[in-house]
């Protein structure tokens, strides 16, 4: 991970992107949102250095960063090692104590998988972070919750590659988006997967990309192409050119891609509702249909149908009045799915992703606070 923590976790200037210079555009690995929310909380207008008057306390702790470290540690003790002794160290402390982590919140770079990791279960590369007493109480931010589980989780935005520092460099980027032209009707950046189910839907949607001429496809096979999908101006070039980009589950529910799409004004596909409806409730509208397309894949409930979903006849039915209302409710997101750079002194006018959460935060812990 060493070479994307520059920039207080941005990674490297980009300088130009689709072929235009600009200072707003990073490599941002995908696993790095603890390092940013760190750093724009660092400078955030709310923050306040008396703990005395403060409604929310946040706790810089790199865990996706010792998870990525230790991912591969075959010793047990030594991979939960940090996550007990940080345990440990917070519920000595003061501030803690007075509501036994009510009103604190951890930010994870990584999925909740991560950190669940069940004694006898099987061993993802994950330590038991979640688990510590500590985190019972607290709220967890993670790229990807539980959807059936953890109470105390809440899902917030992979961080995508722009990172603006001022409210012109937003508005001239949506208006950029909403008028380029889109010659693909769908596009999928992606590679194959193992697993029955994930390798079953991954195949047949490279087989249909491949097969219709409406669909634009960058493939992401080590072998072929993926240095191509490790480069931002690639991944957007696919993306902004298309009306629909498929988000077809990855390694887990999630993935980094999805935030690109909105990045770029190209609606998401779904195959799962875990992708996002039941990940992002502070971030996305309550109404799916608003901003994306759902097709459901028949496998996932009945392995013995065998017939796959025809993306292209799905979205060939939907009338352009609708698909210009989806694109216009994706584009005026994109501010609050945008973490903007750390050291921007702007009062942008509207909330980013940082914003969202402490919003969202504070109204959670006003509701549970405890008498002093």
């Amino acid at each position: 991970m060493c070479p994307h923590i520059a920039n207080c976790g941005l990674g490297r200037p980009l300088g130009e992107v689709l072929g235009a210079p600009s200072s707003s555009w990073f490599a941002t690995h995908q696993l790095l949102a603890e390092m940013i929310f760190h750093a724009r909380l660092e400078n955030h207008p709310c923050r306040t250095l008396d703990p005395e008057g403060a409604n929310l306390y946040y706790v810089p702790f790199y865990g996706g960063l010792d998870a990525s470290n230790r991912s591969r540690e075959v010793n047990f003790e030594a991979r939960d090692a940090l996550a007990i002794e940080f345990s440990d160290f917070i519920r000595r402390q003061k501030w803690w104590r007075r509501s036994n982590g009510k009103d604190h919140f951890i930010a994870l770079g990584r999925t909740a998988w991560d950190f669940v990791r069940n004694d006898g279960g099987n061993d993802y590369g994950a330590n038991r972070l979640l688990y510590m007493p500590s985190l019972r109480n607290m709220s967890v931010l993670l790229v990807e919750r539980q959807p059936r589980e953890g109470p105390n989780q809440y899902g917030v935005p992979y961080p995508s590659y722009f990172h603006p520092s001022t409210s012109e460099e937003v508005l001239t980027w949506q208006h950029q988006v909403r008028v380029i032209d889109r010659p693909h009707l769908f596009s999928f950046v992606g590679a194959t997967r193992t697993g029955v189910k994930r390798a079953a839907i991954r195949d047949d949607i490279i087989r249909q990309c491949n097969e219709s001429s409406l669909c634009k496809l960058l493939k992401c096979d080590s072998n072929r192409g993926g240095s191509k999908c490790h480069d931002p101006s690639e991944v957007l070039n696919v993306m902004i050119k298309s009306v629909f980009c498929i988000q077809a589950t990855g390694d887990s529910f999630t993935r980094r891609s999805t935030f690109d799409s909105f990045l770029t004004g190209c609606i998401p596909v779904f195959f799962s509702p875990h992708a996002a409806y039941t990940q992002y409730s502070w971030y996305l509208p309550t109404d799916p249909n608003s901003y994306s397309v759902y097709i459901e894949d028949k496998r996932d409930r009945n392995s013995s149908n065998t017939k796959s979903m025809d993306i292209e006849q799905e979205l060939v039915k939907i009338p352009e009045d609708k698909v210009e209302r989806m694109r216009k409710r994706v584009i005026d997101l994109i501010p609050t799915l945008t973490y903007m750079h750390p050291n921007s002194t702007e009062d942008f006018g509207f909330r980013d992703a940082v914003d969202v959460a402490l919003a969202s935060l504070s109204k959670h812990v006003k509701s549970r606070r405890l008498p002093r």
